[in-house]
Order: C-alpha cells, then structure tokens, then sequence
C-alpha cells in the first residue's frame, strides 16, 4: 500500500520564506511530506524543471453578485471558478452584499444559495455592509464575525453602496470589538459626483473622462481619511485597489508610524492606463474601473510598492460584465456616458500569470514575494492560514506546478470566464500554470479545467489574534468604552 496518494516529484517548491528542491507528498488531499527522495505514490508528477507554489488566494473577486436592474455579471460560481483553478487560483473570496434596507443575513443565505454546488475550487466570504443599522450591528454582524464571516467591506462610494464617516466609525468600533477585519474602497464621493456634474455639462461623457471624473486627488484624500479613521478606532484597514502613488504613499506614511495598515493592488494598475480609456469609439469602456488606471509613471510606482511591501495582497478584483451585453457595459444594449457603465474588469484566470511573467521573470519580484502576494498573506489576513497558502505538513495539498519558460499570449479564447473580452488581449507572457491541484486532486491540467462541478467546499475564516492597543489618539475608543470609567480628557 503507497504511503501517499500523490508525490509531486523533483520541483522547486516556493513558499513565502524559502525556496527549496524537494518532492511534495499528499495522502488525503493534505500535505503529508517534504523531503528529498520521498517512497513512490499512488500517483506521481514530474516536476522537474519546474516550479511548484501554493494554490493562489484570490482575496478580493466578485462573482454572481446581485446587482440593480439592467446589470448582471456573467460569472456565476461555476464559471468564475473554473477560470481562477485554470489560472492557479485555488481559493477565492467573494462578497456577500447586503443591500440598503435589507438584512445582511438574508444576503448571507442568499449568496450560499448561489454558491452551493456550483464551486470548482474552494470559497470563504466577504461581506459588504451598505445599511449599518442598530439591528445589523448589534446582532446580525456579530453573530456572523463568531460563524467565519470575519472580514468586511466599506465603500466610501457608489451611491448605492456607500457609508458616511459616522456610519464608518460605527462599523469599524464593531470590528474592533469582535476582532474583524474591515477592507475599504476608498474614493471621495463627493468630489467624484461634482467632477461627473462638471464634466457632463461639458459634454465630456466618453468613457475616458472616467478617469478625469476620479482624479488621484480623490483617492489620495479618502485613503488618508480611512487611516485616520481607523486610527481614531485603533482597529486594523486594509485599503483595496490602490492605483497610484498618492493613495500608496499614505499607506506607507501610516505603515511608518506603526499603525495597523494594509494596502491591496491589482493588476490593471499594473499593466494598463487612462490611455486604454481613450480607445476607439466606446471599446475604453472595457476598462472603465474604480479608481481607474493611471500614467505609466504610477505604473511604476504600484511596482516599486509591491517590492518593497508597502502592498501586502496582491488581488484581481474580477468584476465580470460583458462588453458587448445590454446587461453589461452597454446597458439596455447602447453605449452609455460613462457614469452609467458598470465599473470592474475581468481578470480571476490571468492575475497569477500576469504577475509571474512581469514581476518574477523580469525581476522585478522575487519568488517568495510572489507567494506571499497571491497567497500567503491574504490567508493569514483573512483567517485562513495555515489551511491555505502555503506549502507545510498539515495544510491543504493546493498547489500550482509553473512551467517557467512557455510562452503565452493571451487572447480571450484561451481563458475560461464567461465575459466577451480581457483587457490583456494580445499580451505575450513567459510563465504558465500547468497544473493546478485543489486538496490533492487535478482541477486543471495543460490549460484544460478538470475536476467535478460543486467539489468546492465553504470555508470559515477564523479570528485573528487581538493586537494589543496602543496609546495615543487610539487611547480615545478605549476611554469612552463602556468598560472604561474614564471621560475622555
């Protein structure tokens, strides 16, 4: 009888601390062994020339997310996560989106419905608080923290979506008291709706005056006023999707004075610009997100972030309309002025490459800073380390086996989403996953999704360990607690 089910033979195993030659065991789809030399398997895989990391952790991605009439995604659960196991993404963090008026339970049940039987690879959930009533603070999201929802988005806008600074202190003191985890999207929203006004009464509705409607001025000033928010609480943020080097040099001025801050990128910041706005007709609409993609000089900025870990997740924020789908960026089938156009790109199934071939093969990365980006750190953020995200005894056998050298362009044909385009159509990269495997079994191999529809499992992220407070401004929460018997001076 085999001692293990799989050994994955002879590659270079990448973790977020080392980088060794050593074969990988599995036996009942966990991590048996690392060692040299290991007694054959049941099943075996040569990796030779090869390198073997932990399957991605894709911690901020939207998927079958109910959206106001006409908008629709075009991923459901299914799709979404075929296309993230053939791009070496084995776990994927979506959001659960309560919307205003409505309990934040119900939508809880209702994106279990969605997801049920439907995954190819495993999921845990956000969740996105809009209506932070008395009800939903002091009953439905403590109760949910305690059952593994333990992480939280804020948007400070979208009309439909967004919280005003009150309301924000009001969920960021509940994260503080449970132990959660609050991520925000952070653009000012007044600033945006006034610029949009402007803008529309000039006639400038192309789809590249979304750019001009969300200048870095507007995220440089709502980032800073999340921090100090936080700060004010003395309760951990995480700032997602940050375009440039304004948002990204207040996360590190609050990284330096020891605050709890956490700063997340993607790759359109990266790899596109405004200038990919501006293309032909209404083709710009394709990349219409927010905050929108900036010059090439923040390109490199977001860059130099990445490297020198002001940026701790790297994610792809998929958002999946179709271009071309009167349920998606050309609501009721036309093309739209740009404040109409739903915002968000695809990219769950290219996040991986596209960071592998630029950042590691060009040398822009390192290989552990690579793990650590896409998987180590947004599991142990998000409470799911050790299970995910790594590569040792005991934690989940997800693995991505990279052949360093093919060569790929990538078209739209090649990918397994269910949108109509990529924005990195045409681009040529070096680097591909050749096989991805979730808890020991193959969910892709050679480009093509394996695995059985509904394998996926829900997870439960647990709390992270409670940081002791610091003194200072932050002393102000703990004073007017309802423990302390201290008035704040």
């Amino acid at each position: 009888m085999n001692e293990f089910d799989l050994v994955i033979r002879g590659g270079t195993v990448a973790t977020a601390a080392d980088v060794v030659q050593c074969d990988v065991g599995v036996h009942g789809g966990r991590i048996a062994a690392l060692a040299a030399d290991l007694p054959r398997g049941a099943q075996e895989i040569d990796a030779r020339g090869r390198i073997v990391t932990p399957g991605g952790v894709d911690a901020h991605c939207h998927m079958d997310q109910p959206m106001p009439p006409p908008m629709k995604m075009a991923d459901d659960f299914a799709s979404a996560t075929r296309s993230a196991a053939c791009g070496g993404t084995t776990t994927v963090i979506p959001f659960a989106a309560q919307m205003k008026g409505q309990s934040i339970m119900a939508a809880v049940d209702d994106y279990h419905r969605r997801a049920e039987g439907r995954a190819y690879v495993d999921y845990a959930f956000h969740l996105i608080v809009t209506d932070p009533t008395e009800t939903v603070l002091r009953e439905e999201l403590p109760e949910l923290i305690r059952s593994g929802y333990t992480s939280f988005k804020i948007y400070m806008t979208y009309d439909d979506l967004k919280l005003n600074d009150r309301q924000i202190l009001d969920v960021l003191a509940l994260a503080r008291r449970e132990g959660a985890m609050a991520m925000v999207h952070a653009e000012n929203a007044d600033c945006i709706g006034w610029l949009t006004d402007q803008l529309e009464a000039a006639g400038k509705t192309a789809p590249r005056y979304h750019a001009a409607s969300r200048p870095r001025v507007v995220e440089r000033e709502a980032t800073h006023r999340a921090i100090s928010l936080s700060e004010l609480v003395d309760v951990p943020v995480l700032i997602v999707h940050v375009s440039g080097s304004e948002a990204m040099e207040q996360i590190r001025w609050a990284q330096s004075r020891g605050l709890r801050v956490y700063g997340e990128t993607c790759p359109q910041y990266l790899f596109l610009t405004e200038e990919n706005l501006g293309a032909d007709g209404y083709e710009g609409a394709k990349c219409v997100c927010s905050p929108p993609p900036r010059d090439k000089v923040n390109q490199q900025a977001i860059w130099h972030g990445l490297a020198s870990g002001v940026f701790q997740v790297f994610s792809s924020d998929h958002a999946p309309f179709r271009y071309d789908d009167e349920q998606g960026k050309k609501p009721g089938g036309k093309a739209v002025p740009f404040r109409y156009i739903p915002n968000g790109i695809p990219g769950i199934e290219t996040r991986l490459p596209l960071l592998f071939s630029e950042g590691v093969g060009k040398g822009r990365l390192e290989l552990s800073a690579f793990v650590a980006l896409t998987a180590t750190n947004p599991a142990k953020i998000y409470g799911l380390y050790p299970r995910k995200g790594t590569i040792a005894v005991g934690a989940d056998a997800d693995l991505v086996i990279w052949d360093p050298e093919r060569g790929v362009t990538i078209t739209n044909s090649l990918l397994h989403h269910d949108v109509d385009y990529t924005p990195y159509e045409g681009m040529r990269l070096k680097g591909w996953p050749e096989v991805t495997l979730s808890r020991g079994e193959i969910v892709c191999a050679g480009g093509e999704p394996k695995g059985t529809l509904g394998r996926g499992q829900f997870l439960k992220c647990e709390l992270p360990k409670p940081a002791t407070p610091r003194p200072g401004v932050r002393g102000w929460v703990r004073a007017i607690s309802p423990t302390s018997s201290r008035s704040p001076a």
